[in-house]
């Protein structure tokens, strides 16, 4: 994996950048789509790059249960599985230590899950989360970590992120032991931990530095945090990763902290918001958001936003998508889905264009208050 940055923007920390993979180029900042278990909710893979999808997101965890790494190494790897030839990247897992506290326990060795499917036992390490990956083929992976949950007490974040650290390490040092199996190059990124705790965050970011990761991803974010102690650990976390390397905010996703997040040096993103939303009627327009299944929406024959430039809003209507959504059909899902993709591929299309014309602040500034001035629709 190589990354360079192509462009800095002349007021703000706000960059854009390629990042190289065996897979193809990835045009920074860009958001990654959530396919946890080798899918994007009802959208092919040739629908994602019909959208300008670059790079898309799955989960080690869901992977490692269904289909399970036989499957998973008898079909190739996730890119033949899936049909997919693009770059992909592999949560480890780590989320879940965090999400399904109530069904794991973390030792110093790894973490024991019940799974949720059966309750069967699991224990991810940080090795057996790296070979686990290597069998996926994911061009990017992820090292076991802990996210500790919002509000939690500083003694809890210092230790948990003192054993992130170790197990970092271990995955590094893992890593060097083992090759890809699929013929194609793996990079492994550093996840830092520390909450809002500043001197916490400001460790861990250095001591996985010191390690020399590919990239580096912020973790521990959008757990219930107010935003501004996002952008807080953002910006401190720009002066302390190094600048040739690719920023990842995991898990990060409305397009005002998308956007004031570029604005603060990130590169990547991922985040269920668009795909999740719009299986509940929700979907993204330059005007706010709007509910496609309120009965104001009944005889609206408009697209959901009109002029955008995509596939959905040139060819169908509010009303007919609303028709679809109230009557259960999967279509309803699958169009709602399509246009929250392409609006958030939009988004930070846009986004690139104008860090590298010198105007992403003046036009940011105009998007959010127009978007914000629509909702709720």
């Amino acid at each position: 994996m190589k990354f360079r940055v192509s462009h800095k923007d002349n007021r703000t920390a706000a960059r854009t950048g390629i990042l190289e993979t065996d897979h193809g180029t990835v045009p920074t900042p860009v958001f990654m789509p959530v396919g946890t278990r080798a899918s994007v909710k009802s959208v092919e893979a040739s629908e994602l790059k019909a959208e300008q999808v670059h790079i898309i997101l799955a989960n080690t965890y869901h992977l490692y249960l269904k289909p399970g790494n036989d499957i998973m190494q008898a079909a190739g790897g996730i890119h033949n599985f899936m049909q997919w030839d693009q770059p992909l990247l592999t949560d480890s897992g780590g989320y879940q230590v965090y999400s399904l506290s109530e069904l794991r326990s973390i030792s110093e060795e790894g973490v024991r899950f019940k799974s949720h499917l059966d309750g069967s036992k699991l224990f991810f390490t940080p090795e057996n989360v790296v070979d686990t990956q290597r069998i996926i083929g994911s061009d990017i992976m992820m090292p076991l970590d802990e996210c500790p949950p919002w509000p939690a007490e500083k003694s809890y974040v210092e230790t948990s992120g003192a054993m992130t650290v170790r197990w970092a390490e271990r995955a590094r040092s893992h890593l060097e032991k083992t090759a890809p199996l699929y013929g194609h190059s793996q990079a492994l990124f550093g996840i830092t931990q520390g909450g809002t705790y500043a001197d916490v965050r400001e460790w861990t970011t250095r001591e996985l530095v010191d390690l020399d990761f590919d990239g580096y991803s912020i973790g521990g974010m959008a757990v219930g945090e107010p935003a501004e102690e996002m952008y807080r650990m953002l910006e401190l976390s720009h002066t302390l990763l190094p600048e040739h390397k690719p920023r990842y905010l995991m898990g990060v996703g409305t397009p005002e902290n998308i956007l004031n997040a570029i604005e603060r040096g990130v590169d990547m993103f991922d985040c269920v918001i668009p795909t999740r939303e719009a299986r509940n009627g929700r979907v993204y327009t330059r005007n706010g958001y709007i509910n496609l299944r309120s009965a104001k929406f009944a005889r609206d024959f408009r697209p959901i936003d009109e002029g955008f430039p995509n596939h959905v809003c040139r060819t169908y209507s509010r009303a007919y998508i609303r028709h679809l959504l109230n009557v259960g059909e999967i279509l309803g899902l699958k169009l709602c889905t399509m246009h929250n993709i392409s609006f958030y591929m939009w988004l930070t299309r846009t986004a690139r264009e104008h860090i590298e014309q010198d105007t992403f602040s003046e036009w940011k500034l105009e998007f959010l208050e127009t978007f914000n001035a629509g909702q709720p629709a």
